[in-house]
């Protein structure tokens, strides 16, 4: 009997700030799925590294760009907002336990 493999988890997630503007705003609902890989270009929940005095940050959204080049194990990761956000220039690249899970899609927009 073969074990059984793991299926991923969909959860919700609420986007905070604005490092992912235009794509995500603050408030917006997305649906996500825990235990997939990501594929360049997708955006996903990640976990940064904590800050220089070690303090930990929250669970953030960001896009995955791809694979680092030095790397291929780990991921680089940006925000779609030039202006705001940590990207792996900031922070360097991810494992791949660091990615959290990938967004599937937007389920709630508040209005303004």
């Amino acid at each position: 009997m073969r074990p059984r493999s793991r299926m991923p988890l969909p959860a919700l997630v609420r986007v905070r700030g604005v490092s992912m503007l235009p794509t995500h705003r603050e408030g917006d609902v997305l649906l996500v799925v825990r235990g997939r890989h990501p594929r360049p270009g997708q955006v996903a929940v990640v976990r940064l590294p904590p800050d220089a005095s070690g303090t930990p940050r929250p669970l953030s959204v960001k896009r995955v760009t791809g694979p680092d080049p030095h790397d291929p194990t780990r991921w680089w990761i940006d925000s779609d907002n030039a202006a705001q956000g940590l990207t792996s220039f900031d922070v360097g690249s991810l494992a791949t336990d660091d990615i959290v899970a990938v967004v599937v899609g937007r389920l709630w927009r508040p209005l303004r």
